[in-house]
């Protein structure tokens, strides 16, 4: 199987121009953020926490994060009106919730991973949180994966509802291979650019055959008319069976939020 250490020697000028390309794949990506702040965020407190005692909350934090990352278009505003975090504390009530405003800007600086990782996981860790999730819908699925990249086995576990995860000529290109196990990705290149950006996504997801750990770790949920559906034939063989959930819906939060609820509902069960 291919090494995928080369991700490391990733150029962040160059995943810039390749995310603008996939502003265009996705469509519709009005919200860029001001990359000059830090990383927008929200904190949810757990309903089970005494949120009123601040002080106390400073000291002795909750111990389980679920970090979620927007769609395209989305806010922090936007995620807070849709009740995403409503919807996985209705599933997991111990758990605070951070909404992230990690818009399409951050993902055009070329380290959106780094941001996240400074600004949100690794202040989350100081604060004492022992289990971090990362969460996140189309886009964000794409920027949670990008996460496990380049910080792999940090997070406690990824929850994924559709990820952006390439389009569908590369999709059948694997298929006509027989799947991804037996498709022979070529030569690793010396630099990741937008003629070959999806691909080495998916030289990367290959490393993950027969790996007992992203199959733990790794939760997809998508619905049937999900526009993005046609990935997940050739992802959903990488993870536990009972990881996967295709319910009824299309790529919408009224969707993911029914399915968060679902998941992290059997997560919590799993953790029992």
């Amino acid at each position: 199987m291919p090494s995928s250490e080369y991700v490391v020697r990733r150029s962040t000028t160059r995943l810039g121009s390749i995310l603008a390309v996939l502003c265009l794949l996705l469509a519709g990506c009005a919200n860029m953020g001001d990359v000059r702040q830090p990383i927008p965020t929200r904190l949810i407190p757990a309903p089970q926490a005494d949120a009123s005692d601040a002080g106390l909350r400073q000291e002795i934090p909750h111990k389980l994060l679920v970090i979620v990352l927007p769609g395209r278009g989305d806010s922090v505003a936007n995620l807070d009106h849709v009740g995403i975090a409503k919807a996985i504390q209705k599933a997991w009530p111990d758990a605070d919730v951070m909404l992230t405003g990690t818009a399409l800007g951050y993902y055009m600086q070329g380290a959106v991973w780094k941001r996240l990782h400074d600004e949100v996981v690794e202040p989350a860790r100081r604060q004492g949180y022992t289990q971090i999730w990362m969460s996140g819908a189309s886009l964000g699925g794409m920027g949670t994966l990008l996460y496990e990249q380049h910080y792999p086995g940090e997070l406690t576990g990824l929850v994924l509802w559709a990820p952006y995860l390439g389009e569908k000529p590369l999709l059948k290109e694997i298929d006509i291979a027989g799947g991804l196990a037996p498709w022979q990705p070529g030569p690793v290149p010396a630099l990741v650019d937008n003629n070959n950006f999806q691909h080495e996504t998916w030289r990367w997801l290959q490393g993950w055959i027969d790996k007992s750990d992203p199959a733990q770790r790794v939760w997809l949920g998508f619905g049937e008319h999900d526009k993005l559906r046609y990935a997940m034939p050739a992802f959903t063989p990488l993870l536990s069976a009972d990881h996967v959930f295709m319910r009824p819906g299309r790529h919408a939060w009224t969707t993911w939020n029914l399915l968060a609820i679902e998941m992290f509902q059997r997560i919590r069960a799993q953790q029992k």
